[in-house]
């Protein structure tokens, strides 16, 4: 792992030179803005039961779905398409160092969108003329949510990258996987067949990976441990089977 910094680092650099990473910047904080000013319109028209903090992070899928797509879509398989990837990894790197440099450079921006939201409640902090808005624990979980669940989103996304030459197909496939993990075990576990007896193991097990449950959970200060262990071996997973795919494509090559 000796050039793994050096990755993270140039990969990072680049990022950050991107018009492109700028303008989803842009974007992703004027959704989310549009997003915060209309919860504190119904506040403003009529007191709620929670905090803004536990409703804005209720809307944390909208930019997993669209952001982490976008963030991770070309990051395998633009280098595959250009053939830069069969060039790279003939120098001393292997592809384990390029994998996980992709994949936290991307997850740092990641973090670098979701933490400028913070701005929003420090605004909310310095107006608001009732502390109750301000509840420390939904926020502080909230974001802690965001931050461990966003290392399984992300690497979703690098792996989905790993899958494909053209970032479009692997931006809709990483849109895909992710809409079916946030939502679609969320329709399998309401499904009326799966309450049969023989089948109660493996609604268990669905119930148990419910991202809203976890999302639930977070924001009302109760963490955990299982949830962390899903989250990180669902990550560890996932970027093994990117290093596979890419070693895979590679010998196919």
């Amino acid at each position: 792992m000796r050039h793994f910094l050096t990755i993270l680092s140039h990969e990072v650099r680049m990022l950050l030179v991107n018009p492109s990473t700028y303008i989803a910047a842009t974007l992703f904080l004027a959704v989310m803005g549009f997003f915060f000013t209309g919860i504190l319109q119904d506040y403003s028209k009529a007191a709620q039961e929670v905090s803004p903090a536990h409703v804005f992070f209720q809307i944390f899928w909208f930019p997993v779905l669209f952001m982490v797509p976008l963030l991770t879509m070309k990051c395998l398989a633009e280098e595959r398409r250009l053939g830069t990837i069969e060039t790279l990894l003939t120098t001393p790197v292997t592809t384990t160092e390029v994998v996980l440099g992709k994949y936290f450079a991307a997850y740092l921006l990641y973090l670098a969108l979701w933490g400028s939201t913070g701005g929003f409640f420090y605004i909310l902090h310095k107006f608001a003329a009732d502390v109750r808005f301000m509840d420390p624990g939904p926020l502080i979980g909230g974001y802690l949510f965001i931050a461990i669940s966003g290392l399984l989103f992300i690497a979703i996304g690098v792996f989905a990258s790993s899958l494909s030459r053209n970032q479009a197909v692997a931006g809709i496939l990483g849109f895909t996987i992710l809409f079916a993990l946030i939502f679609g075990l969320g329709f399998l576990y309401d499904a009326s067949w799966l309450n049969r007896d023989v089948l109660h193991p493996v609604k268990e097990v669905v119930n148990y990976a419910q991202i809203m449950q976890h999302r639930e959970d977070f924001t009302r200060g109760v963490i955990d441990t299982r949830q962390l262990l899903f989250y990180l071996s669902g990550t560890v997973l996932a970027l093994i089977f990117s290093i596979l795919s890419v070693e895979a494509k590679l010998l196919h090559n």
